[in-house]
């Protein structure tokens, strides 16, 4: 049972603002900091005391008490481009949806799309993508982002960070815990529709979120776009994994990628504050000739029972398959309970240690919406839940927030805590 704390673990209060009549406002603001970020906007206009606790920029503790005391496990969904379409976060837990901002608008590009999204802290950060631009040609071929930026819980507004080195979306990423760092690696530039063709790269980059600069790497042992990134603490290792290499073409005409079967592994060392990368080893083929062309969509769980080395589970069409680092194959763990309607794709995240799989009901059909443009529903979202340790399945429904269908094939969803 969460207590509460001391006043002198609780933050600087204002003593003339009175939170809750009755209450010591030590006491008042713990309470207060257990109540779910989504619920934040329709309680502060209460009252002023209210409206200014509940406001990051004016108590910079509240998400220190947040995280201490009850943390808040959120969803966060990018239905396309950020600077056009307004993402949102979903509460499981209280069935609420919060609006966040859209990024600022950049007058020469638009369309962004396979880009990453991740969350630190109270930052959630934008990197890279594909996206069009006006000023080159064809206008109709995207190109690749080198563009950074994030959002800041505590000031509620996003803010531009120092681009990167290179270009690149469909890139493997991930944050090393505890070290303020981001890697990237690999990625490209190609339509978040259209297969094949594009460009592929093995340029390979860590942020140091402290400096806000990019440093280069060495780089992956060939081009590689497309793939999953992920840290693995014991051994503190950066895992490149899947995604497409060269390209090839049929009767010399159309294009068709070459699926990377294997991954690749960076062994990284702790150099003070500073994360300094090694050299990279291979990993051979995770699936035999015949066996699967190309890896699904992949998560990474935190294994409390085994700190520091997480599980790998990827969503290949309805099942669910974990990845054993032992023999390097890739075995069937459960299958999901509902398929998708339409062939339409599932949505796939980690949340507090559980997968999350996600689809629309009752929602057009995309072949039905070319003739009913105007009758398109934003549907329902289903959200179905396994539990990795338990191997057990639990579902939820919301409605939708957006004015239009999701369709999660281009749609980038994170996970977040605060």
């Amino acid at each position: 049972m969460t207590t509460p704390p001391s006043s002198s673990t609780v933050g600087v209060v204002d003593e003339t603002q009175t939170l809750i009549p009755g209450l010591p406002n030590d006491v008042a603001a713990f309470i207060l900091s257990l109540i779910p970020y989504s619920h934040h906007a329709r309680l502060k206009p209460t009252c002023k005391s209210w409206r200014l606790f509940l406001t990051p920029s004016s108590n910079k503790s509240l998400f220190s008490l947040r995280r201490r005391n009850r943390p808040c496990h959120l969803l966060c969904i990018f239905p396309q481009d950020p600077s056009l379409a307004s993402p949102f976060l979903f509460d499981p837990e209280n069935l609420a949806w919060a609006q966040l901002p859209t990024t600022p608008p950049d007058p020469h590009s638009y369309g962004l799309c396979n880009f990453a999204a991740l969350s630190i802290g109270a930052y959630l950060y934008v990197l890279g993508g594909s996206l069009f631009d006006n000023r080159s040609f064809p206008i109709d071929r995207p190109s690749a982002s080198s563009s950074a930026s994030r959002f800041d819980f505590t000031t509620g507004s996003w803010e531009p960070l120092a681009p990167m080195v290179h270009a690149r979306g469909s890139f493997g990423c991930a944050a090393i815990p505890g070290s303020e760092a981001i890697l990237v690696a690999g990625g490209g530039s190609r339509h978040c529709v259209f297969g094949a063709a594009g460009s592929r790269m093995s340029s390979v980059e860590r942020y140091d979120i402290r400096g806000n600069r990019w440093v280069e790497l060495e780089r992956l042992t060939g081009m590689r776009a497309g793939c999953v990134g992920f840290f693995v603490e014991e051994g503190m290792e950066f895992w490149v994994m899947g995604g497409y290499g060269e390209e090839r073409t049929i009767g010399g005409v159309l294009p068709v990628d070459e699926y990377c079967r294997d991954a690749v592994v960076m062994d990284l060392k702790s150099a003070g504050n500073d994360v300094v990368g090694g050299k990279w080893r291979v990993v051979g083929d995770m699936w035999e000739e015949g066996e699967r062309v190309r890896l699904g969509k992949i998560v990474v769980v935190e294994d409390q029972e085994r700190p520091g080395r997480p599980g790998v589970f990827m969503l290949e069409g309805n099942d669910i398959l974990r990845y054993d680092m032992a023999s390097n194959r890739w075995w069937e763990e459960s299958h999901v309970p509902k398929k998708a309607p339409h062939n339409s794709a599932f949505g796939f995240v980690v949340l507090d240690g559980e997968l999350h799989v996600m689809t629309l009901l009752n929602a057009s059909d995309p072949t039905e919406s070319r003739r009913k443009r105007n009758q398109k529903r934003a549907g329902t979202l289903y959200i179905q839940i396994y539990h990795p340790k338990k191997k057990t399945w639990r579902s939820l429904i919301t409605k939708s927030p957006f004015p239009y269908p999701l369709d999660f094939k281009t749609a980038v969803v994170c996970s977040i805590q605060l």
